[in-house]
């Protein structure tokens, strides 16, 4: 898994800068919110992708989502649409990008931005009441994204 290494910049604030591939701030998205470009560096693994997906301590897509293919998988949402299919319905590209910010591509999404670590509006400090420092982690790791995209690649009509 990618490390994160959070340095000092020339003002002396943290800035997170990932030790492979691309960091939250760098990536690229076109005008639709698609990432033409890996964010890992690294093809995904389909089979781990599915773990996160189905992981409440990870992705947890399925609180929102349903997926057939995770069946096994209790407790799935109907807030967001179906994935079954979501190979066919959007390129890889346009499945990295909106797992890594679907706001990019469904402006308004309740979805999170698993990829983002700025600009956040008000995430809360842990317990404490206080809203949190920036910058953040982003919620999943390039390589994490790039596994749950090569799922979702499988995830056929």
């Amino acid at each position: 898994m990618m490390k994160w290494i959070v340095t000092a910049a020339l003002i002396g604030a943290p800035v997170l800068v990932a030790a492979d591939g691309v960091a939250p701030a760098d990536v690229t998205f076109d005008d639709y919110g698609a990432v033409e470009t890996s964010l890992s560096g690294t093809p995904g693994d389909a089979a781990n992708g599915a773990a996160i997906m189905g992981d409440k301590k990870q992705g947890n897509c399925v609180a929102c989502h349903q997926i057939s293919a995770l069946q096994d998988v209790p407790f799935q949402g109907e807030v967001g649409p179906m994935l079954d299919g979501a190979g066919d319905r959007w390129t890889e590209a346009e499945l990295r990008g909106i797992v890594a910010n679907s706001k990019k591509t469904f402006e308004g999404s309740m979805m999170p931005s698993y990829f983002k670590s700025t600009g956040y509006i008000r995430p809360g400090d842990a317990y404490t009441g206080d809203a949190a420092s920036e910058p953040l982690a982003p919620l999943l790791e390039a390589q994490q994204i790039e596994d749950v995209v090569a799922f979702l690649a499988t995830l056929k009509e």
